[in-house]
């Protein structure tokens, strides 16, 4: 399955990434060059052979859930640059068409 450069532009518009027509064709390159090698890998008969999804032997290794205090309030909110009703306000990263979002 070859990878279009329509179908690069795709994806990097929903990234919101823009490349030039250079990078654009770099990118093309390679990843059509990844997808010959999964569609390699997908040849390759694996009945038998057992599911690995960690090299790992260890299981459920976790620290003790021992509680601590956390920082103090006001002394977080004294080092924010903008705050709203005890929040913290930060600028807006998505916009689903409203005004404010």
């Amino acid at each position: 399955m070859a990878i279009t450069e329509e179908q690069v532009k795709h994806v990097a518009k929903l990234s919101k990434l823009s490349f030039s027509e250079e990078e654009l064709a770099d990118f093309t390159n390679q990843l059509d060059k990844i997808i010959d090698m999964v569609e390699l890998l997908e040849e390759v008969d694996t009945t038998g052979v057992p599911f690995t999804s960690n090299v790992n032997e260890s299981i459920n290794v976790m620290r003790e859930d021992v509680a601590t205090p956390g920082m103090d309030r006001k002394e977080l909110m004294r080092n924010v640059p903008e705050s709203e009703n005890g929040y913290i306000k930060v600028p807006a990263i998505m916009d689903n068409g409203e005004a404010g979002a």
